[in-house]
């Protein structure tokens, strides 16, 4: 569909309106008309293709196992490595008064799991007992790295279970909730950490050290399906008795003193180990041709954008006019797919040029608008509009002489967890109004939940905006 607008505009109005980047402003001037185009008629097209095996760039830690019609049966265990503590505290105690310890794994008070947060289910916990290869992906295979006969701690888990506690945020002056899953695990694990740092603190100066002493940990499910939980981190805490001098003639000994020894965190090595098992059902859509999105580890969609078609378009209708490309944007309608416990579709895609998708995932890149860019899904519109794509067609028209290589025509869409950073400090109008401004610190691929939809490329929409100068 194309649309014109036609507008009459003042010389000086008309020369603040165009970019000198992008066009050549002729000497003389005298009326002049503004033609504002919108033009979305385009086809697109695309294929779901395997995406199984994920590097791992997060900290979220996905553990369960689920059964879902409509979406296939998802399993996740979990790798980790520690970072340890630079400094324990010796001060007023002595190995033997480690009275237990625990592994406490965090999730958030909302959106914490998928499936049934009362379903009996049970998780062991084993020491490795080799380092983790690096890089690492979700279809690793950890056999080998641990004794399966042998687990530190096992205990039955849920959301529901899962304390809560509040932690105080001195910047907003609240509390910020999260809930916490602790395992009890072999106190002499918590006694040779201790025996080590005494020996050799040198262990603790980093995580390199310390991993070749303490491989980490592997958490698996070990009884029991209905449910996949969502774990931010995860934290070794050590419990102990403690000598403290009151006064010159008075002391005690305190109870039950708590410290932490070790917790993941994004320096250190960690991963999902997923399996997932489509159904059928699905598959049989994809070999269809459905254009289907699917996390984690199940599938991405590789489309040709008419970035050519575009260009030649944009052309045709300014030949012999000054002009100026306003916005690109790429709208696809979502087509919400049945599932047995309600599976959404990904919070967000990255569309990446498929020659440039290893690039993004193994640099931990960022969106740049010419090369990448993500869309939130509005489940109102049940739309992705990955809009900000200017630069990528200004890129093609300035450094390419407007012609598109094949690099540049074909991309993948794919499922993303995208960290965003807000910051609502107060600013001069702090009495009056607050003001937040939210930063995408992280993209990384979806392991945060199971997520499943259909995009709509039939339905799909580019929309280029342009305008052109020409005399009356």
């Amino acid at each position: 569909m194309k649309r014109t607008l036609n507008v009459l505009f003042a010389v000086v109005l008309l020369l603040a309106t165009f970019s000198c980047t992008d066009d050549t402003i002729g000497g003389s001037l005298s009326d002049t008309r503004l033609a504002i185009i919108e033009d979305s008629s385009f086809t697109i097209t695309g294929q779901s293709v395997p995406n199984t095996s994920l590097r791992s760039r997060t900290t979220t830690q996905l553990l369960g196992v689920i059964k879902s019609d409509g979406y296939g049966t998802l399993s996740s265990s979990i790798v980790t490595q520690f970072m340890p503590v630079f400094a324990i505290d010796t001060a007023g105690t002595k190995v033997e008064w480690i009275d237990s310890c625990k592994l406490v794994l965090r999730l958030p008070t909302e959106g914490a799991f998928t499936g049934d947060s009362l379903a009996p289910m049970k998780l062991n916990v084993y020491r490795l007992n080799k380092s983790l290869p690096s890089p690492i992906y979700s279809d690793f295979d950890a056999s080998g790295y641990y004794d399966v006969s042998a687990p530190v701690a096992s205990v039955a888990y849920s959301n529901a279970s899962a304390k809560i506690v509040g932690v105080y945020d001195s910047n907003t002056y609240s509390y910020i909730y999260h809930r916490e899953v602790e395992v009890p695990v072999d106190v002499d694990i918590a006694r040779s950490l201790y025996t080590e740092y005494v020996k050799n603190p040198e262990t603790f100066r980093s995580p390199s050290n310390f991993e070749k002493y303490f491989p980490g940990v592997a958490i698996t499910n070990s009884f029991g399906s209905g449910r996949v939980m969502n774990f931010t981190d995860t934290e070794f805490r050590v419990y102990c008795r403690k000598h403290v001098q009151l006064t010159d003639t008075t002391d005690t000994i305190y109870k039950g003193v708590q410290q932490t020894y070790l917790a993941s965190s994004p320096e250190v090595l960690q991963n999902n180990l997923i399996r997932l098992d489509v159904d059928q059902a699905i598959k049989d859509r994809v070999a269809a041709g459905e254009a289907i999105v699917q996390a984690p580890a199940g599938y991405e969609v590789k489309t040709r954008f008419p970035i050519q078609e575009v260009i030649d378009m944009y052309k045709n209708n300014t030949k012999g006019a000054m002009s100026v490309i306003n916005s690109l944007s790429f709208e696809v309608p979502v087509e919400e797919l049945e599932t047995q416990y309600a599976i959404a579709p990904p919070a967000y895609l990255l569309m990446v040029k498929t020659s440039k998708k290893d690039e993004f995932i193994e640099g931990d890149s960022l969106t740049n608008s010419k090369d990448s860019f993500y869309a939130k899904y509005d489940p109102i519109k049940k739309v992705y509009n990955f809009s900000g794509m200017r630069n990528y067609i200004l890129d093609i028209l300035t450094n390419k002489g407007g012609v598109a290589s094949e690099d540049d025509t074909y991309f993948t869409i794919t499922p993303m967890d995208v960290t965003i950073y807000t910051d609502s400090s107060s600013s001069y109008y702090y009495y009056y109004q607050n003001n937040p401004t939210t930063t995408v610190t992280k993209i990384s691929p979806q392991v945060s939940c199971p997520a499943i939809a259909r995009l709509r490329l039939d339905k799909a929409k580019v929309k280029v905006v342009f305008s052109k100068q020409s005399m009356m």
